[in-house]
């Protein structure tokens, strides 16, 4: 365990400044939840039923869970550079803990999420959105938003190393982006036609998208929808962690296997 930790903190740490080296795209890539904000609370929402600052405070959870769900293209993309590129075979053929890459790739990857939200949430509050419930139930957001971006990652870096491709990583990351098109975090699901409003209430970002906006009291729990919609704590909870349980060891065995 010891080694792990040391291992871990040491392969964060190399993420970090991996970021630290590349500020341009971090600053893009910050700035991307941003403008999407802007563009659909002021154009995309104006042809919807909701007024204009409504629908900012529905989209804001969203927008954060979106960005979050982001972490499976941006896992993918880093960990099949590396392997690209030969570093994955150079940290194999040290004494490395097998498990210390992939999770400290994790951790840093989350470790900059969080500092990127803060940019995210002001532009929210200057919009209009606000945090209705209590402290409490506020914090508890942010934690299952993190907790589901740490999800979203290990399943990143699980696909990356099966890829071991940049191109293949980054035209399979870049579908990654039709997921949050297929849930509510950007429109209310109860207007779609039947199997379409199963398939998005199913849809991992949906159970997130739908407690946050709970807990942040800017929307509540819709009425007849799926299970994880009908319960988004317990339902973010379970498909974060099974996420998490199924993808975190495989992508540690496809490493160690190489």
């Amino acid at each position: 365990m010891s080694a792990l930790v040391y291992d871990g903190a040491a392969m964060t740490g190399r993420q970090l400044r991996r970021v630290r080296n590349s500020p341009g795209l971090a600053v893009l890539t910050q700035l991307m939840p941003v403008n999407m904000l802007l563009f659909f609370g002021y154009v995309f929402g104006s042809a919807l039923a909701m007024p204009g600052p409504e629908y900012r405070s529905f989209l804001v959870p969203g927008l954060l869970v979106a960005t979050a769900a982001g972490g499976v293209m941006t896992g993918m993309f880093q960990a099949a550079q590396d392997t690209h590129r030969g570093v994955t075979d150079r940290f194999r053929s040290m004494p490395v803990s097998r498990a210390a890459v992939p999770l400290g790739q994790a951790v840093a990857d989350l470790v900059v999420t969080t500092a990127g939200t803060v940019p995210l949430l002001l532009v929210g509050l200057a919009v209009g959105w606000r945090v209705e419930g209590s402290a409490a139930a506020a914090a508890g957001a942010v934690g299952l938003l993190l907790l589901f971006r740490f999800a979203c990652t290990t399943v990143g870096i699980w696909l990356g190393l099966l890829t071991r491709s940049e191109e293949a990583a980054g035209q399979l990351g870049a579908s990654t982006f039709v997921l949050p098109l297929l849930s509510n975090a950007y429109i209310p699901t109860g207007n779609l036609p039947g199997w379409l409003r199963t398939l998005a209430e199913w849809n991992p970002i949906s159970a997130v998208t739908t407690a946050l906006r709970d807990l942040f009291g800017n929307a509540p729990v819709p009425d007849g929808a799926a299970w994880p919609v009908a319960h988004p704590v317990a339902g973010s909870l379970a498909w974060s962690l099974v996420l998490v349980a199924v993808c975190l060891p495989l992508a540690v065995r496809r490493y160690g296997r190489g």
